[in-house]
């Protein structure tokens, strides 16, 4: 156990449905009196349950990253509240060596009538920092949130952006062994949204042991190691972060085609609208998996509905970390510069194969039109597809196994020649 921060064992978590002891008005037990006569078996009625968590079981070592992602209502939260101790598991137990904090609230103890300068060393105290820490670090967390000018004003003065920058500082200047970060990384703009994911780097540096839970895919594989997800309560995946995240947006999160049946309720206005996006193979085949090897085409299928204008079909990838590999307009030599009749269009673009890397890849797709430029419909990320490899064929692999890093993996012609000496 002197390796490892925190180890959960077989963690269980049953919440009942409705009252647990029954109405205690005069009308409540004449009404449990009157289903009792007519056979209802109020007991039943009054503790379903629901298992928010079931047989949960993992280790963290000290100095890592580590990530929980999984949907809405997965057991994230009632998982932190067994590991932060607001609630005490069903079954099961947590072991935690180690000063433990939890960010689960920005602002947490923040009072609005106090000033900055109060509500700092009252959140830290709450959060159990001593007041000589607080005095040690003060001037560090003020300049880290950016609101020196303001820091002996009442906070109901503050906007929501010095709140939140504010009650991150005093949460991310704590120094636990073990520290819980849920989605406080979603605070403020994105220039501090940036500061924030380089605290939280700098944190996982210093040898903390972090467990962090957040939708953001692209902070997951950023800052964790290894990462487990979460589905109706029981772990479907655990290991490195990039895996479980694959796992993730492939599990229903991503669809090869999007159709728009409807052309009142399709994207785009009164000139042209979208009727659909497709992800297909060279035979046609609309499809979610891509051998790394083999072209995949994006289709976009749309409605011109007025004369004399100009259309451009464009198209963006994305990869499981945000990251835009690319973006494309339609530049097909028939239609470039050239107005489009009434009626309705599927333009098709290639990605050659030995391209993209491995891995779960989504498409934003929109329609525009030129002399004077006009955006007419932008769906983002609004199909999907995965590329992968079996290992067979040339490839830029090659033999080599493993993960293999990159956006793209493009297998290049390379030509060598000896030189004598």
């Amino acid at each position: 156990m002197s390796d490892v921060a925190v180890k959960a064992e077989g963690l269980h978590k049953r919440y009942r449905l409705g009252s647990v002891h029954g109405p205690q008005s005069a009308i409540g037990l004449l009404s449990r009196g009157m289903q009792g006569l007519f056979g209802r078996n109020t007991e039943d009625c009054e503790t379903r349950s629901i298992w928010a968590l079931r047989d949960v079981s993992f280790e963290i070592n000290r100095g890592e990253v580590f990530g929980v992602i999984g949907n809405n209502g997965s057991g994230k939260s009632t998982l932190l509240k067994i590991l932060s101790r607001v609630t005490e598991p069903t079954k099961g137990r947590v072991l935690i060596n180690g000063r433990f904090c939890g960010l689960l609230e920005v602002g947490t103890g923040f009072h609005p009538e106090l000033t900055g300068r109060d509500n700092v060393y009252m959140s830290g105290a709450i959060l159990g920092m001593k007041r000589r820490e607080i005095d040690r670090k003060f001037d560090e967390i003020v300049d880290f949130a950016e609101v020196e000018q303001f820091i002996d004003t009442p906070v109901k003065h503050y906007s929501s952006g010095m709140y939140v920058r504010l009650g991150f500082s005093v949460l991310a200047h704590m120094d636990p062994d073990i520290l819980i970060v849920d989605e406080v990384l979603a605070v403020g703009d994105v220039r501090f949204q940036k500061k924030c994911m380089g605290k939280m780097e700098d944190v996982g540096h210093h040898g903390r042991t972090v467990i962090m839970v957040s939708h953001d895919m692209s902070a997951i594989t950023r800052l964790c190691k290894r990462a487990v997800l979460l589905s109706q309560g029981q772990i479907v995946r655990e290991g490195s972060a990039y895996e479980v995240v694959n796992e993730y947006l492939y599990m229903g999160h991503i669809k090869p085609f999007c159709e728009w049946p409807d052309l009142l309720t399709a994207p785009g206005d009164e000139i042209v609208r979208m009727r659909a996006v497709r992800v297909k193979t060279e035979s046609g085949t609309v499809t979610e998996g891509f051998d790394i090897r083999k072209p995949i085409g994006i289709e976009i299928e749309f409605d011109v509905l007025e004369e004399g204008h100009v259309i451009v079909g464009q198209f963006s990838v994305q990869n499981e970390e945000n990251v835009v590999i690319f973006i494309v307009n339609d530049r097909d030599p028939a239609w470039l510069r050239r107005p489009r009749a009434v009626g309705r269009y599927a333009a098709t673009a290639w990605i050659p194969g030995n391209m993209l890397s491995e891995g779960v890849h989504t498409v934003s797709a929109g329609i525009m039109t030129e002399d004077p430029f006009r955006l007419h419909c932008d769906t983002p990320r609004v199909v999907g597809f995965r590329v992968h490899e079996n290992g067979t064929g040339p490839t830029a692999r090659g033999d080599f196994t493993g993960r293999w890093p990159g956006a793209i993996r493009p297998l290049l012609k390379w030509t060598t020649q000896y030189i004598p000496t």
